[in-house]
C-alpha cells in the first residue's frame, strides 16, 4: 500500500474493524495511480472496512474523484460502503454519466434516501435524470413537502432560473418587528443549510426587500423590518435564460440571487454555487459549438450519433469549399501565368480565417458575460476594426516584402500584402458581425462560429486575391 493511503487510514482509529465516527471532509488528496491501484486491490480483497478508513475523512468530491476513475463494478461496491450522506453529497460530484449509470444500478428505495438529504435544487437534478418510472416512485416516497418542491422545481426548463433555484430560503413580512423577525430567522434556519440574505414579503408574499444577517442582528429590535430593510434587491423571474442571470451575479457582484415569479411573489434562490456550475458549463458549451461539436456528446452518445451530430456541420462547410475551390478553377489561367500566387494561397486563407474565427470568439463570449450589448453593436465593430487594422497591417507587410523579394516584383508583392490586409479586415467584420445577428435573430451566437463562417472566409480571402492578381497581371509578369 502506498504511503498517501497509509497515511489517510491511520486519520480514523479503529477497534475490532468498527470504525469511530469523527468529523469528515478535513483532508484533501492527489488522486493518482498509485493511490487508485492501493483501491483497486482493497476493492478485490472486498476490504471494506480499511476503504472506509481511507475514504472517511475525505471531502466528497475527492471522493467523487475517485469513483469517476474506477470501473462500474468498483465503483458499485465502493459507492455501497459509504452512509446515506456521504453518498448523496459525492453522488453530485460524479460525471453525469457515470452518475446516470449508478442511478440505474440503485433501488428506488435507496435513491429517494439520497435525494432526501440534497437541496431541493440538487434533489431535482437527480431526480431529474432518473427513468420516469422510478422517479415516480421515488416522489411518492418522499415526504410530501419535499415531493412538491421537487415537482414544482421539475415545471422549468433545466437551463432557465427556475431550473436552477432552490426552494429553501429565509423570509420574513415587512411590518415584523426586528425582535420577531430574528425569532422567525431562527426557526427557518432549522430547515436551511446555510444563509446568506434575509428576504422580505408582503401580505402576498411579493418580494419587497432585502437584508443581510449583520444588518438584522444589529438593528435595534424594536423597529419595524421595513425601515431597516434594502428595498432596491436585484431579483429575476422564473424563466430567465441561466445565461443572463449568471451576467446578473457577475454585474453586481452577489452571492445569492432571489427568483420571483410572474406576480413578483419570491419562489426560490440562487446560490453563488450552481452560478459557478453555469458559466462552466455555458463556456464548455460555446466551446465546443464553435467546433462544431456537442460539449457532451463524448459522454452521452454512441460513436453513430455523434457522426450524426457533426455530420450537418461537415457537409455546410465542404459545400463552402467547394465554393472556393470553383474560385481558384475560375482564376487559372492567372495561377498559370503566375504559379507563384498559389504558394501565398494557404497562408492568405488560413491567417483571413483564424483571424475571423478569434473576433467570432470574443463577441460571443462578450455577449455571454454581458460585456457587449446588442443596443451598441458599433462599440464592438469599431474596436475590432482597429485590431484588425493593425494585425492585417503588420501581416500584410511581412508577407507582402517576403513576396516581393522571392518574385522579384515589387507589384506582386504589394499584390500580396494588400490582400492579406483586406482579406484579414474583412474576416474580423464577419467574424464581429455574425454572432451579433444571429443573437438578435433569437439563435445561439456560438453556433453561427463554426467550422463553416472559417470556410466563408477562405472563400472571400482567395477572391480577393486572386482577384486582384488578375487586375494587375500585367503588372506582375
Amino acid at each position: 500500500m502506498s504511503q498517501q493511503a497509509r497515511d489517510i487510514e491511520q486519520t480514523v482509529v479503529t477497534e475490532d474493524a468498527i470504525i469511530i465516527p469523527r468529523r469528515r471532509g478535513v483532508k484533501t488528496i492527489e488522486v493518482d495511480e498509485e493511490l487508485l491501484q492501493d483501491i483497486r486491490e482493497l476493492i478485490h480483497e472486498r476490504a471494506g472496512a480499511m476503504l472506509l478508513n481511507i475514504l472517511f475523512d475525505l471531502h466528497a468530491a475527492d471522493i467523487g474523484d475517485l469513483l469517476n476513475r474506477l470501473e462500474a463494478e468498483d465503483r458499485d461496491f465502493v459507492f455501497n460502503l459509504l452512509d446515506t450522506e456521504t453518498a448523496s453529497e459525492v453522488l453530485l460530484e460524479l460525471d453525469p454519466a457515470i452518475r446516470e449509470q449508478l442511478l440505474e444500478v440503485l433501488s428506488s428505495e435507496k435513491i429517494t434516501s439520497f435525494v432526501g438529504e440534497l437541496a431541493s435544487d440538487d434533489a431535482t437534478d437527480v431526480v431529474s435524470e432518473l427513468s420516469p418510472q422510478v422517479a415516480e416512485k421515488v416522489l411518492e416516497a418522499m415526504t410530501a413537502e419535499d415531493s412538491a418542491d421537487v415537482k414544482e422545481l421539475l415545471r422549468y426548463a433545466e437551463d432557465t432560473a427556475g431550473g436552477i433555484m432552490g426552494t429553501e430560503f429565509v423570509s420574513v413580512h415587512r411590518r415584523e418587528t426586528v425582535h420577531k423577525a430574528i425569532r422567525g430567522v431562527r426557526v427557518q434556519a432549522k430547515e436551511n443549510q446555510t444563509i446568506y440574505h434575509v428576504y422580505v414579503v408582503d401580505d402576498e408574499g411579493v418580494l419587497v426587500g432585502v437584508m443581510p444577517l449583520q444588518s438584522l442582528v444589529l438593528s435595534s429590535p424594536h423597529k419595524r423590518v421595513y425601515k431597516v430593510m434594502d428595498s432596491d434587491v436585484k431579483s429575476v423571474k422564473t424563466d430567465v435564460d441561466q445565461e443572463e442571470v449568471a451576467a446578473t451575479f457577475r454585474k453586481y457582484d452577489l452571492v445569492t440571487l432571489p427568483v420571483v415569479d410572474n406576480m413578483g411573489k419570491l419562489v426560490g434562490v440562487i446560490t453563488i454555487d450552481d452560478i459557478v456550475d453555469v458559466i462552466e458549463q455555458e463556456h464548455s458549451e460555446d466551446v465546443a459549438r464553435m467546433v462544431g461539436s456537442d460539449a457532451e456528446e463524448l459522454e452521452h452518445r454512441s460513436p453513430a450519433q455523434i457522426a450524426m451530430l457533426r455530420l450537418p456541420w461537415v457537409l455546410i462547410t465542404l459545400l463552402l469549399e467547394f465554393f472556393a475551390g470553383m474560385v481558384v478553377h475560375y482564376f487559372d489561367q492567372t495561377l498559370s501565368r503566375v504559379i507563384l500566387l498559389a504558394s501565398f494561397m494557404p497562408i492568405i486563407s488560413a491567417l483571413s480565417g483564424n483571424t475571423g474565427l478569434q473576433s467570432a470568439a470574443l463577441v460571443v463570449r462578450g455577449i455571454a458575460t454581458g460585456h457587449i450589448s446588442l443596443d451598441h453593436w458599433w462599440h464592438p465593430v469599431v474596436r475590432q476594426f482597429q485590431t484588425t487594422l493593425i494585425l492585417g497591417s503588420v501581416c500584410g507587410a511581412a508577407l507582402g516584402t517576403v513576396a516581393g523579394l522571392w518574385q522579384g516584383n515589387a507589384v506582386f508583392g504589394f499584390v500580396v500584402g494588400f490582400s492579406m490586409l483586406i482579406s484579414i479586415n474583412i474576416s474580423g467584420f464577419v467574424g464581429t458581425v455574425t454572432p451579433m445577428v444571429s443573437k438578435r435573430m433569437g439563435f445561439d451566437p456560438a453556433i453561427t462560429a463554426g467550422p463553416f463562417e472559417t470556410a466563408f472566409q477562405d472563400v472571400v480571402g482567395i477572391s480577393i486575391f486572386l482577384g486582384m492578381a488578375t487586375s494587375m497581371l500585367h503588372w506582375i509578369v
